[in-house]
């Protein structure tokens, strides 16, 4: 759980353990605040009341009267409004406050090299969605935005954006929306939802790779998310490791996104496809980027000998990289997540060949390397940074709001 954001107050801090966890009894919510179970008990109470809790069965029996699970009232009519935007896709989705999806996800492609367009094509994707669901502004508890970039969390600002919208991209949302909007990085996002719901869940040290069109990283030291001093921690796929003469997006050469990231798998692929080697993948000229990533990540776990091997050079690089973060950082877990986790089973050997052959064992072995399985990470990280910064409204919401 990410407490950075905030100093809460008692009642936040309930909220915010029963949106993470589920259900508690007061029992257990009095043990992890360290308060009273009278102090715990009228603050439930009250809550209840207000309908933004709910009874959820009885615990286990322990010998005595069977002690009353709560959790948040699923019933009500409060949405958070999701964005997770990439280097070519933009996805949105409303999640209810169990992350249940209220709508479908939309994915549109959107390119972020053409700013002057990306802006305009997400606020009519988003409008297109609250239109389609008859969805209202007075629903929604806030907008999340995660993006790939320089992303400062706290101006609301993308440095990585020369254009005026993308760069200004949460006052840009408040204006057009004029719903409360909060923005992350990419990556970071998908560090949280990892730690908060996924297999990074009570590890204290953890390194959280998403694997997509670059490679990211978000790290979790002592529980806490880490973001340097700066507050751009994470810029993994910019360690220069490759021998490659291409160009990095950063612009320089040496990445190792260049030849670890999906965009470079790829590309290496359809090199070798131009070079008259066989696949059972037919690209067709009206396939997208997204489509054909997701073909040759079909193909390798289907067994194309083509695609496996266009992975592995992508995924001991990856290794390589893994290997340096290890020695740097001695992390309990490490875990692939992002796009490229569908491909787990194709990355991992190769990975942790890399890893024997560049890592010092004494450190390596007390590693656990996990490919993610949590789908939708992004989306569902970006919402939890809005529950998380919007825990004072949503304690007072009015009754209104119960459906």
């Amino acid at each position: 759980m990410d407490m950075e954001k905030t100093v809460l107050g008692l009642k936040e801090l309930l909220l915010n353990l029963l949106y993470f966890n589920s259900t508690y009894t007061i029992a257990e919510l009095s043990g992890l605040t360290n308060k009273s179970i009278p102090s715990i008990s009228k603050i439930v109470n009250e809550l209840l009341e207000d309908g933004i809790l709910i009874e959820d069965g009885l615990a286990p029996s322990t010998g005595g009267r069977r002690a009353i699970h709560y959790a948040l009232n699923a019933k009500l009519n409060c949405y958070i409004l999701t964005v997770a935007i990439d280097q070519h896709y933009t996805s949105v989705v409303v999640y209810d406050l169990h992350n249940k999806e209220v709508t479908p996800v939309h994915t549109i492609e959107n390119h972020l090299d053409h700013p002057e367009e990306a802006f305009s094509n997400i606020v009519r994707l988003i409008n297109e969605l609250l239109t389609k669901h008859h969805l209202s502004a007075d629903n929604i508890l806030g907008i999340g935005v995660s993006m790939p970039g320089f992303v400062d969390n706290v101006s609301g600002t993308n440095g990585s954006f020369k254009d005026f919208q993308l760069f200004n991209i949460k006052k840009e949302f408040e204006r057009v929306f004029a719903i409360p909007t909060f923005i992350e990085n990419d990556s970071t996002a998908i560090a949280i939802a990892e730690q908060n719901f996924g297999k990074a869940k009570e590890i204290s040290d953890a390194l959280i790779i998403n694997v997509g069109w670059g490679v990211g990283l978000g790290i979790i030291v002592d529980n806490k998310l880490f973001r340097g001093f700066s507050g751009y921690a994470g810029e993994f796929s910019h360690i220069p490791l490759s021998k490659s003469k291409k160009m990095c997006s950063c612009g320089k050469n040496g990445c190792l996104e260049v030849e670890a990231s999906l965009s470079a798998a790829a590309e290496h692929f359809e090199e070798r496809l131009a070079a008259g080697e066989k696949s059972v993948i037919q690209y067709e000229d009206s396939q997208n980027q997204l489509q054909k990533a997701q073909l040759l990540i079909n193909a390798a776990l289907g067994g194309d000998q083509l695609a496996i091997s266009v992975l592995n050079k992508s995924a001991y690089m990856l290794g390589k990289g893994i290997a340096t973060l290890i020695h740097i950082m001695n992390p309990q877990k490490i875990i692939i997540s992002g796009r490229g986790a569908e491909a787990g089973k194709i990355l991992m050997p190769q990975i942790q060949t890399a890893i024997n052959e560049f890592c010092i064992p004494k450190i390596s072995n007390k590693t656990v390397l996990e490919i993610s399985d949590m789908k939708n990470a992004q989306l569902i990280g970006t919402a939890s940074i809005v529950f998380e910064y919007s825990l004072t409204k949503f304690a007072n919401l009015n009754k209104s709001l119960i459906k």
